[in-house]
C-alpha cells in the first residue's frame, strides 16, 4: 500500500469535537501525521488553500491531497489503512453506521449547542427539548452494548465524541442537565466508557483550556443580554 506512505497532515483547533474525531481515527489505525493548529479568527493561506469551500477545519492532507468534513475524512482513512476497521464489513451495518454519525451531526450538535449559546430564553429551551428527543433516540440504539457497533470502536462511537466529551463540559458551564445517568442510563454508561477507552483519552484535548474557553464565551453571552 504504497499510497497509505505518504505524508499525513491534521489541520485542526484543540477545541474541537471534529478534528478529535479525525486524531481518534489516526490513534486507532496507528498513523503518524504532522497536526498543524489554526487560528480561525485569522486562517492560514494553507486552510483557505486546501478547504476554499467551508474555511474550516479539521482538513486532512495526504500526499498533497486535501479533504474536509470530519466524518468524510474518518471514512477515507478507515479506507486507506485497512487495519482495526472503522466501518462494519456487512454494507447494511454500514449503512446503520453512516446513519447515526450522521444524525449525531444534523439533531445533537446543533441543538445542544444552541441548548447553551443562546440568549433568547424560548429558544434555549426548545433547543433543550430537541437535545432530549434526540439523545433518547441514541439511549434506545446503544441499549446494553458496550459500543454502538458491539465490542469494538466504531464510526458511530467517533462521531459521537461530542456527546461523551463535549455535552457535559457546555452542559456543567450553563448549569444544565442534558446527558446524565438518570435521564439516559445506557447512554451515560457508554460516555464514560467511550471518554476512558486508552485511545480515546489520548486523543481528547485537556479539559481545563477547552472548559475556560467556553466559560469565557457563555459569560460573555450571559453579559451581552
Amino acid at each position: 500500500m504504497g499510497s497509505s506512505q505518504e505524508e499525513v497532515t491534521l489541520l485542526g483547533v484543540i477545541g474541537s469535537p471534529f478534528v478529535c474525531r479525525v486524531k481518534i481515527a489516526l490513534k486507532l489505525k496507528g498513523v503518524e501525521y504532522k497536526y498543524v493548529e489554526e487560528n480561525l479568527g485569522n486562517k492560514s493561506e494553507q486552510l483557505l488553500k486546501y478547504n476554499p469551500v467551508h474555511k474550516k477545519v479539521p482538513v486532512f492532507v495526504h500526499g498533497e491531497k486535501p479533504l474536509a468534513e470530519s466524518l468524510v475524512i474518518v471514512e477515507y482513512i478507515d479506507e486507506t489503512w485497512t487495519n482495526n476497521p472503522i466501518l462494519p464489513s456487512h454494507p447494511y451495518q454500514r449503512a446503520l453506521a453512516r446513519f447515526w454519525s450522521k444524525f449525531i451531526d444534523d439533531k445533537i450538535v446543533g441543538a445542544s449547542w444552541k441548548s447553551v449559546f443562546t440568549v433568547d430564553e424560548k429558544e434555549r429551551e426548545k433547543n433543550v427539548a430537541e437535545t432530549y428527543e434526540s439523545l433518547q433516540f441514541l439511549e434506545n440504539e446503544i441499549k446494553e452494548k458496550k459500543f454502538f457497533g458491539g465490542e469494538e470502536l466504531g464510526l458511530v462511537d467517533i462521531a459521537a465524541v461530542y456527546v461523551a466529551f463535549w455535552i457535559p463540559l457546555i452542559q456543567e458551564i450553563a448549569g444544565l442537565e442534558l446527558l446524565t445517568s438518570e435521564k439516559f442510563p445506557n447512554l451515560y454508561r457508554w460516555s464514560q466508557e467511550f471518554v476512558n477507552h486508552p485511545i480515546v483519552k489520548e486523543s481528547l484535548p485537556p479539559r481545563d483550556p477547552v472548559f475556560a474557553f467556553f466559560k469565557g464565551r457563555y459569560e460573555g453571552l450571559i453579559a451581552s443580554k
